[in-house]
Formats: structure tokens, C-alpha cells, sequence
């Protein structure tokens, strides 16, 4: 079964979370779309999709909002996966439920909150001094769940 796996990635984290289910389902049954290099898509030769974003300030990236918006009659037709990544453990739920809409979240066969992490290599200046503010972190961290990731490919894999 064909996956296309759609991401925005502003730092590193969701895209090394696509890599890892890329891998889980296998590099020749899986590819990877990173929506700020991919404008154009043609869902068609793909059974199943499966969406990832992360939360800055609170939203999911407008690429992710844009491409679902765009989509959205395509997605409804395939097996759907949807996967945030955010480092509030507090509110990942509630995150997660305002970044995707309730009728991609009702048909999607598997959603996951994968953890994330803060890596301060890729940050700039003002994304630094925000996360030190407001997280009290002044390094890198992960939090990246995998044992999530593993279920989403397995979830994934069922009933191929």
C-alpha cells in the first residue's frame, strides 16, 4: 500500500518523526512530501496519507492548514493518519484537536501525539530567548515518544 507522508517542519522534529514512520512502513511503500519544498500534489497514486505538523505559538503551521483545507475532499478518500508534534504535554490533546479539523479526525484510522522537542541548533536569536522564557529551557531537548510512532505504523499497516 502506497503512503504519501505530508509534513511541515519548522525546526527538524516533524520531519525526523516522517523519516521514522517512513522506515516503520518501509522507505519503498512510504514517501515524504515536506510541504515547504512540495507545492503541488497528486494524491492519486496513494492509498493512504498521512498528515504532520507541530505547534508554534499555539497553531499548527499554515502550510499544514492550507494543504488540508485545499485537500480535503482527497483525504476523505483515503486511509488517513494525522500526527502532531508539541512539547505541552498539558495541553497536547487539546492542541491536537484544534489543529486538525473534527471531520479529519473522525475518519483518520490512527492520530498520534508524538512528544517533540526543543532543538536550540536550529533556532534562531528570538525563538531562543521565547523558549527560555516560557518553557524555563535554555537546551535542547527531546521528548519524542517512540513508542507512538510505532503504533501509528502499525496502525497504519492493519488491514493493508
Amino acid at each position: 500500500m502506497r503512503t504519501a507522508i505530508i509534513y511541515a517542519s519548522n525546526h527538524g522534529t516533524t520531519e525526523s518523526v516522517a523519516r521514522k514512520i517512513q522506515q516503520g512502513l518501509g522507505e519503498d511503500k512510504a514517501q515524504l512530501f515536506n510541504l515547504k519544498k512540495n507545492k503541488k500534489f497528486d494524491l492519486s497514486g496513494f492509498e493512504q496519507v498521512i498528515l504532520g505538523g507541530s505547534i508554534h505559538a499555539g497553531s499548527i503551521q499554515k502550510r499544514i492548514q492550507k494543504f488540508m483545507d485545499n485537500h480535503r475532499p482527497d483525504l476523505l478518500e483515503k486511509r488517513l493518519g494525522l500526527y502532531l508534534c508539541c512539547m505541552d504535554e498539558d495541553r497536547a490533546q487539546t492542541q491536537f484537536d484544534h489543529a486538525y479539523p473534527e471531520i479529519l479526525r473522525s475518519h483518520a484510522m490512527s492520530k498520534k501525539i508524538m512528544g517533540g522537542e526543543f532543538r536550540f541548533e536550529n533556532m534562531n536569536f528570538i525563538e531562543k530567548a521565547m523558549i527560555k522564557k516560557i518553557a524555563g529551557v535554555d537546551q535542547s531537548v527531546s521528548k519524542i515518544q517512540e513508542d507512538k510512532i510505532r503504533e501509528m505504523v502499525t496502525e497504519m499497516q492493519t488491514s493493508e
